[in-house]
């Protein structure tokens, strides 16, 4: 996190940064930060920068770093006004390392950047408690990070956070395309809700046009608004690692941004083609009834929200019964949802109706 700093300075609390609050955020969020360490971590927080004990890569033949960044986009504005800040760290969390996972790469650490109009060490403190909570689901270290405060360019209670993370996955289990072959199942992973994309489209639909508040209780949903666009993001990534360690496993796809068919086709050779069916999966309350109120239509939903799928897999189809037995051991429900076909020029066709 941020270096500490004591002392006060007059000028620079005059111009809306005060050190002292720093300071205590960083008190506050040390012990949140240590329960996010691997053994490779040397040192805390308080330097310029993480160390991260490389010798560990000695025991891979020929080491592949993956690297990931990302945010956690407006979500942030449901967190905020909500004055729920302790969940926010898992989107965050989960958007970053899950993008590793899909080439077999192993989190190793993560670094994250939170900037805000002004510094309450109390808001801070549980937002890092979130990433740092998310850190130990994902496997990975919290190695280092960064609070800057902007006033002026954000208003005092507004915030946005962003982070990046460090894999290494063996030369010869890299996954991706290559090992796509013709048959090969599309195994199809639970998302937990909407996650952390698509929340531009949910707050305009919902909040800004319908005019929902965020304590009204939505029947369909068995809880009010607010808690339901703040649960957080599903984190595959031990979930995926374990997978990954099945040779039968040929890729991964994250579904975010774009949707299921959009992500899909990024781990698809362009002499192949995918059938998604719908049937086998009921579509969640929450995007139902975003399509329901905005009167959005089917293929404005899938080209922007997860709908239910928040990871997939490809894989031979001897290998469908341990994989979805190794994912129920994670608490994750996955399902066969289609398959892999010649022909199709790269391109996920989705077919049928939600049952």
């Amino acid at each position: 996190m941020t270096e500490p700093v004591s002392g006060s300075n007059g000028a620079y609390a005059a111009a809306g940064v005060s050190i002292e609050a720093a300071d205590r955020a960083i008190d506050l969020m040390k012990g949140w930060v240590d329960k996010a360490r691997r053994p490779e971590m040397i040192g805390g927080i308080g330097g310029f920068a993480g160390l991260f004990d490389a010798s560990a890569l000695t025991r891979f033949e020929r080491p592949l770093l993956a690297t990931s960044t990302d945010g956690v986009g407006t979500k942030v504005a449901i967190a905020q006004r909500m004055d729920v800040h302790d969940t926010i760290g898992f989107d965050l969390v989960g958007m970053v390392v899950d993008d590793l996972v899909v080439c077999g790469a192993e989190p190793l650490f993560m670094t994250d950047y939170i900037a805000t109009g002004r510094v309450v060490p109390e808001r801070i403190a549980a937002i890092v408690k979130g990433i740092a909570e998310a850190c130990v689901v994902a496997g990975c270290a919290l190695i280092g990070g960064e609070t800057a405060e902007h006033p002026g360019l954000l208003d005092p209670d507004d915030y946005d956070v962003a982070g990046a993370a460090t894999g290494v996955v063996e030369a010869d289990r890299l996954l991706g395309p290559g090992r796509v072959r013709p048959g090969d199942v599309v195994l199809a992973m639970g998302s937990s809700g909407l996650h952390s994309n698509g929340y531009s489209l949910v707050r305009h639909v919902l909040l800004n046009t319908a005019g929902w508040a965020l304590d009204r209780d939505v029947d369909v949903l068995g809880r009010t608004l607010g808690e339901e666009l703040l649960e957080p993001t599903r984190i595959y990534a031990k979930a995926c690692l374990d997978l990954a360690r099945d040779d039968r496993v040929h890729a991964m796809s994250h579904v975010t941004g774009g949707g299921l068919a959009a992500n899909l086709e990024r781990v698809l050779p362009v002499e192949l083609g995918v059938s998604v069916d719908r049937s086998t999966w009921s579509l969640p309350p929450i995007f139902s009834l975003v399509g329901e109120v905005g009167n959005v239509s089917r293929d404005d939903l899938e080209a922007t929200l997860n709908c239910g799928v928040g990871m997939v897999a490809m894989l031979g189809a001897d290998a469908v019964d341990t994989a979805i037995e190794v994912l129920a051991g994670h608490g994750i429900p996955a399902w066969v949802a289609g398959e892999v076909s010649v022909g199709g020029e790269g391109r996920v066709t989705l077919v049928g109706d939600h049952r």
